[in-house]
């Protein structure tokens, strides 16, 4: 008996590239629209501009490392209310979850950055190397002076669009107008020009050639979302009851008995495909449920007189009703049902929660900080003081007035560094610096025989907008169980 002759088999397959042909339809239009929107919001953003009065930068969403701020147009977020980006995040996660639930991977279709700019490069591609069987007879021709030119013109173009995304990144962390002019000067950080190289290579590689080799191997989103969809979840689907068995248009007329389905095998739902996937062998994860092939089929049922719809939305409980004769539910039916409502409904509450917590937020804040070692000192006089370090919080755009009084402890009066105990009061007023957390040094002194006990501070807003903060905490005398005091003659 002879030994089989081993076979080399690799590992993995390789890459089989992809060139989707241009298509025009309903969803390759909505392709477009926001395509448009989202290269508009990322690109202009930065160039917005707020004004938020001479203490505040300008621009409308600003991202400052440098002065921990997070600025939305009327909205600034400060490092103590990150629980705002947390909500953030959280209801864009929710936010997928629904977006799947209702209509699949529709954000992976439409709205990934992955998808946009690929869709974008692909859009260079037909406007420098032509359509699908152009771009693949020029992949194949050996290297001569018109395919170097086509694809340095090409690359460059690439190169240019990575740039440019790469530069309107930084740009939501600095002042836009301000950091181009240092940058093309030589003037700006390190890690401006450093982000922008390592942002310009990642979409250039990304975009122009692994295109969706990350969507089927390096995202994990798709793994998710296939753990995500049911029965009742809107996927693109090949309803092959009604297109199989498939033939052609000549040897379906020439059947009498109609045994062929509405399927001609055409293929043009494979060669519009982002992705290179055949949706007729049925759900997949390379499917981005781009739609872009229910485009296609729809223009070939079309052309050959068939009702559309061969390729559509539909779940699977739809498709199941559908093949047993009855109509096909319009699809904004088949969005509401109960799981979607649930995500619909934590999102909202999440979001409500945002707003209301972003309405109620007061702009000013107290915090105290007590001394500890020593906890209270001895002054000659036999009046007892103790110390702290206040931070006072003005976060508007402008300085503000405040005065800080104490309550309780009879008698008690208290003073700063900048006032000296001959002004000593039971209030003081501070001028607190547009946006700014002021820390100033605080000392409350009680008469002699004053026990410990529970006092409180209270700041007050002295302008038209008004505001104030009260914190409690508690003054230390001597018979109060501590160990040890200080003694200041």
């Amino acid at each position: 008996m002879r030994n089989p002759v081993p076979v080399a088999t690799g590992l993995y397959e390789k890459r089989k590239a992809v060139f989707p042909r241009q298509i025009d339809g309903k969803f390759r239009r909505l392709k477009w629209a926001i395509m448009a929107v989202t290269l508009t919001i990322y690109y202009a953003t930065p160039w917005l501009r707020w004004d938020r009065g001479p203490y505040a930068p300008n621009q409308a969403v600003l991202i400052d490392l440098a002065h921990r701020r997070f600025y939305m147009f009327a909205i600034e977020i400060w490092p103590q209310e990150f629980y705002f980006v947390a909500g953030l995040l959280i209801m864009a996660g929710i936010g997928l979850f629904l977006v799947t639930s209702a209509v699949g991977r529709a954000w992976c279709g439409y709205a990934c950055p992955q998808t946009v700019w690929t869709d974008l490069f692909q859009h260079v591609d037909r406007f420098i190397d032509g359509d699908r069987n152009a771009q693949m007879r020029l992949a194949k021709a050996p290297w001569g002076p018109e395919k170097v030119a086509k694809r340095g013109l090409k690359w460059s173009i690439y190169l240019a669009i990575s740039f440019w995304t790469g530069g309107a990144w930084i740009m939501y962390f600095a002042d836009a107008p301000s950091l181009v002019r240092e940058f093309w000067a030589g003037q700006a950080a390190p890690v401006a020009y450093a982000t922008v190289a390592v942002l310009t290579g990642v979409t250039f590689w990304f975009g122009g050639f692994m295109r969706e080799q990350v969507c089927i191997y390096m995202c994990p989103w798709p793994r998710i979302q296939t753990a995500m969809l049911d029965e009742k979840s809107l996927l693109v689907t090949y309803k092959d009851w009604r297109g199989e068995p498939r033939a052609s248009v000549k040897a379906t007329k020439a059947d009498p008995a109609g045994k062929f389905g509405d399927c001609i095998d055409c293929n043009q739902c494979v060669a519009v495909c982002p992705t290179g996937i055949d949706i007729r062998e049925g759900p997949q994860i390379g499917c981005i449920t781009c739609a872009l092939c229910i485009d296609a089929c729809d223009r070939v049922m079309g052309q050959v007189g068939r009702p559309r719809g061969l390729i559509d939305y539909a779940t699977l409980e739809d498709a199941a009703r559908e093949q047993a004769g009855a109509p096909p539910t319009p699809h904004l039916k088949l969005i509401w049902h109960p799981r979607t409502l649930v995500y619909l409904g934590i999102w909202s509450a999440i979001g409500a929660g945002l707003l209301f917590a972003l309405g109620a937020r007061q702009h000013l804040d107290l915090a105290v900080q007590k001394d500890r070692n020593p906890p209270f000192m001895r002054l000659s006089d036999g009046s007892v003081r103790n110390a702290w370090t206040f931070k006072l919080k003005n976060m508007e755009g402008r300085p503000r007035r405040m005065t800080i009084a104490l309550e309780g402890l009879p008698g008690a009066v208290m003073w700063t560094d900048t006032m000296g105990r001959d002004q000593a009061a039971r209030h003081f007023t501070e001028e607190v610096p547009a946006d700014t957390i002021e820390p100033v040094r605080v000392y409350v002194s009680a008469p002699r025989g004053t026990g410990e006990g529970e006092i409180a501070f209270t700041m007050t807003a002295q302008d038209k907008e008004g505001g104030s903060d009260r914190v409690e905490t508690r003054f230390d005398a001597p018979g109060g169980g501590h160990d040890g005091e200080g003694d200041d003659r």
